[in-house]
């Protein structure tokens, strides 16, 4: 998986992008890259402007136009995730996605295919639709509080995290921290702008790759939490998270929560 934190660099450096067509060429699937634009308010409109962007960088892509249940519960829609190399899922708005694909004839083969080896990459909605436990919007600039964050059910792409994107750009540390607080066991990942997080096929290792950086906020090691007393408006209290800031090239060991450096660094994680 590559979930991106949005604004992707689609013109001049666009290693992102890049990064994705090497992850769908080295799986050897055929075919051209699936555009996913549910989340967009315009699908025509946001198809063609990846479509784009992939043309210049010598590959095809195919629409996945799918604005309605109806269609995500068509099986010839479905069938065409066996013949594409990789699904790409745009920005917009997740929930958007998960209303109309949540427990579709579509969903069940996207899990199937990704769990056979495509390549599944979103951005910014399309990154925060990957988890089990979904932010769908909250306040920004502000201190954890439980109405601070709307969750909802993810499509599960990448069961034990909750994503969100547009990170340091717009502030979210809070709405994420209020995210962890009810869901500790989960890992927090905050995706900067032209950035995302690479998820290796067994899942047992995130790559930063972009521009910008990843926040992770680890809730495993929380020893005190107000979450479950607390007001909705009432200051959230966590004692025990363990925070890391990963720069492009670093890794995250996903079993034991344990950051790496880029290979060619002099020095070791601590």
């Amino acid at each position: 998986m590559l979930i991106i934190g949005g604004r992707e660099d689609k013109d001049h450096h666009p290693r992102i992008l890049q990064r994705f067509i090497a992850l769908c060429r080295q799986t050897g699937r055929p075919g051209p890259i699936g555009i996913v634009t549910t989340a967009a308010e315009d699908g025509a409109l946001a198809y063609g402007r990846y479509a784009k962007a992939f043309a210049a960088l010598g590959v095809p892509t195919r629409p996945f136009l799918v604005w309605a249940r109806e269609q995500a519960d068509a099986a010839e829609v479905a069938e065409g995730l066996r013949h594409v190399a990789g699904v790409f899922f745009s920005g917009g708005d997740q929930l958007r996605i998960t209303s109309t694909l949540g427990g579709t004839v579509f969903h069940r083969r996207l899990l199937a295919e990704r769990a056979a080896g495509l390549v599944v990459a979103g951005t910014s909605a399309g990154a925060s639709m990957m988890s089990d436990v979904m932010i769908v919007g909250g306040a920004e600039e502000a201190g954890p509080t439980k109405n601070r964050v709307q969750l909802a059910a993810g499509m599960g792409l990448w069961p034990g995290s909750v994503i969100d994107q547009h990170f340091s750009q717009r502030g979210r540390i809070g709405r994420l921290l209020a995210a962890l607080a009810q869901n500790p066991a989960v890992l927090a990942i905050g995706i900067d702008e032209d950035t995302a997080v690479e998820v290796d096929g067994t899942g047992a290792w995130l790559t930063v790759v972009g521009s910008n950086t990843v926040t992770v906020l680890d809730g495993q090691g929380i020893l005190a939490t107000n979450a479950s007393e607390s007001r909705p408006d009432q200051p959230l209290a966590l004692v025990g998270v363990r925070l890391h800031v990963l720069a492009p090239g670093w890794s995250l060991d996903l079993a034991y929560r344990r950051p790496r450096p880029p290979v060619s660094a002099p020095h070791s994680a601590s």
